[in-house]
């Protein structure tokens, strides 16, 4: 069997809703990462045989198959094939999966995983259907009625945080962290190799002369008591707030993964190889508890114990998922999120995944580490976990 290697992780700034990434058509953000990847490593894109691009909201710019506009886009050769897939803000992290299974059973030697999300021009929830069901459907709302039917995501963070007991003070001290750790990792350079310069556009797609290359989310000055001040945003005595929940954000990543005799014949460098992978299925209610079980799984499949890995990445969706999962698995939390995470970094959905990967890799690399967990919690219920070993 082949093994699947990663050569190289790219991926744009976070942009801030409404920020300096706004002025970009979806497309065009999606091929930035696509033409950087093939550029720094001097590699011919006809020999790409599939781009699978994550996106969560496929309507308007992100619609009719991004995936395969932003190849072209990108300037790519026809032959080279794109498809979309949703599997919610694991979405490029399942991109991931694929394409190095791919790899794996031999039926492909060069897939590039891709995301994308431009949370400002395509709207969270935009492609909710406003009919009967929204978008859901009387039978699997008849299901769930009696747990209280469907909740918005904000509405099971809240509900994670009273089942674990978790108080509003810990939920704003992890989120300050997060903070400080992105900002020291900024100011240190930390994300130089992933992070891709890329034009300020105005909202009238015309370059402004400006260059983003750092994520502009994060709140270096912030402080716990303007946390403590924020107001809760989906509970009037809740302790979810936009100050302890991940940012809205404008972005887009990429992963270069081929197989290793491929890789050997083109004298590319693997930097790391996929070791485990998992899913978790968990209730749609509380939804957002996946990595619990993602990573039990992902531990058992691998026969690893947490003690084996060097550096965990989890989404910071809310920080209750987070605080949660601490409970559960009971890591050494300075081995988690160490650059900071979504709360400072930001989210753009379908892009988290590989944006993910690439700062796994990248702190492996700087610590010298030797394997990375990352996980992630998705709508619906579900999660994705992925083990990978620094070579």
């Amino acid at each position: 069997m082949e093994q699947a290697v990663i050569i190289d992780v790219v991926r744009t700034p976070g942009g801030k809703r409404g920020g300096k990434l706004s002025g970009w058509h979806a497309v065009d953000l999606a091929s930035e990462p696509l033409k950087a990847l093939v550029q720094r490593n001097d590699l011919d894109p006809a020999l790409i045989e599939d781009v699978i691009m994550g996106c969560v909201t496929q309507i308007g710019e992100q619609g009719v198959n991004i995936a395969r506009n932003a190849v072209l886009a990108a300037g790519f050769p026809e032959s080279v094939c794109g498809t979309t897939i949703d599997r919610q803000c694991g979405s490029s992290q399942q991109a991931a999966t694929f394409a190095a299974q791919a790899i794996k059973s031999g039926s492909q030697h060069i897939v590039v995983a891709a995301g994308i999300e431009c949370m400002t021009r395509v709207p969270l929830g935009a492609n909710m259907s406003s009919g009967p069901g929204m978008p859901f459907g009387p039978k699997m709302n008849e299901r769930y009625h009696g747990s209280g039917g469907i909740v918005p995501q904000g509405i099971s963070a809240e509900k994670i945080a009273e089942m674990w007991q978790l108080t509003r003070e810990e939920l704003d001290e992890y989120s300050f962290h997060s903070h400080m750790r992105a900002q020291l990792a900024t100011t240190e350079h930390r994300f130089d190799k992933e992070i891709i310069p890329i034009a300020v556009k105005d909202l009238k797609g015309r370059e402004t002369g400006e260059i983003l290359d750092f994520d502009e989310g994060i709140r270096g000055d912030t402080t716990l008591e303007r946390l403590a001040g924020l107001k809760p945003a989906f509970m009037e005595n809740g302790k979810i707030t936009a100050g302890n929940s991940s940012q809205i954000t404008d972005g887009a990543s990429a992963a270069l993964i081929m197989s290793e005799s491929m890789a050997s014949k083109l004298n590319l460098r693997p930097r790391a190889r996929f070791v485990a992978f998992s899913l978790a299925g968990v209730d749609p209610i509380t939804m957002l508890t996946g990595p619990i079980p993602a990573t039990r799984k992902i531990l058992a499949n691998s026969g690893k114990g947490l003690g084996d890995i060097d550096l965990i990445e989890i989404n910071e969706a809310f920080a209750s998922v987070v605080l949660a999962w601490e409970k559960e698995l009971k890591p050494d939390m300075d081995k988690v999120n160490v650059n900071g995470g979504a709360i400072a970094l930001g989210h753009p959905l379908g892009a988290s995944g590989t944006r993910l990967l690439a700062t796994l890799l990248n702190e492996l690399e700087r610590t010298g580490g030797r394997f990375g967990l990352q996980t992630m919690c998705e709508g619906g219920g579900q999660a994705n976990a992925t083990i990978i070993e620094r070579l």
